[in-house]
């Protein structure tokens, strides 16, 4: 899930500092979840955002099959 949005984030060239600004969100709390040194993740409140801002489905960044 957390790669599926950096890459999206990535494919329309928006930063992490963009993506903050826009989910009204710290730009360490955007580095802290796209580290793997981490254990913070997105929740399902941000997830809806994400896809409102990079323009998909919130079930894009969801895996198909359970985990």
């Amino acid at each position: 899930m957390i790669e599926q949005v950096k890459l999206k984030r990535q494919e329309l060239g928006i930063s992490q500092k963009e993506l903050a600004y826009r989910m009204d969100l710290s730009i360490g709390f955007i580095g802290k979840i796209e580290s793997p040194k981490y254990t913070t993740k997105w929740n399902l409140d941000h997830l809806n955002k994400l896809a409102a801002i990079l323009h998909c489905s919130p079930r894009d960044f969801l895996p198909k099959e359970p985990m």
